[in-house]
């Protein structure tokens, strides 16, 4: 059986030249249009089970990864992105492609909250590489208001198990959804900081943002 890619003569010609120059945007395009044909013959064919993209943010690159359920991970540059896709082949599937189209609701949304424009994210989130108390401290993240912080204290309480302060900070650290779930929002009980997947000026940034809305 073949798969009719919408590949053309003329793009096969050019891509698969002698080399004697780099790309040019036609044949960047061409590459482009057969990566999205065979990406979608995947999915139609139940091969693809982790779709990604790389987008530019005022925090750096962020990589954006969704299953069939939803948002599955969002990975800071410094995180290193092959690194975070290589245990998601690991924890999630191997079947994984670059395929922007799939994620072009969550860079649209990620846009229009550093834009100042969105204030809560409305996507389908993944929490399988998140259990036990850690889900239930992501869970509530949410619920903390834009413009607003939690100390790791109240988020401890507020998740069920009071004397689990450490274990909150473990949480917000190993957040596969930063961003989306906001674990920038909580804090130490003194009002500093504390640490943050994405770095102390990420999370600086991320607050200032939202104080000034």
């Amino acid at each position: 059986m073949s798969i009719d890619t919408g590949f053309t003569d003329a793009d096969a010609a050019r891509l698969f030249a002698p080399a004697t120059a780099p790309l040019t945007t036609a044949d960047a395009a061409a590459l482009d249009r057969l990566h999205q044909r065979l990406a979608e013959d995947a999915r139609s064919k139940g091969a693809l089970d982790v779709a990604y993209r790389v987008v530019d943010s005022p925090l750096g690159k962020l990589l954006l990864a969704a299953t069939e359920q939803g948002i599955v991970r969002v990975a800071f540059a410094l995180e290193d992105h092959d690194a975070v896709l290589q245990l998601l082949a690991e924890k999630v599937s191997p079947r994984i492609l670059r395929v922007p189209a799939r994620l072009d609701a969550a860079a649209r949304e990620l846009d229009e909250y550093f834009a100042g424009t969105r204030r809560e994210f409305d996507l389908p989130l993944d929490f399988r590489l998140s259990r036990g108390f850690r889900l239930s401290v992501l869970q509530h993240l949410p619920h903390i208001a834009y413009g607003r912080t939690e100390s790791y204290a109240e988020v401890a309480q507020a998740a069920g198990s009071p004397r689990a302060v450490r274990a909150v900070g473990t949480a917000c650290a190993t957040n596969p959804l930063p961003l989306i779930v906001p674990c920038h929002r909580v804090v130490k009980s003194d009002g500093s900081f504390g640490g943050y997947l994405g770095g102390t000026e990420a999370k600086r940034t991320l607050l200032s943002l939202e104080a000034a809305a």
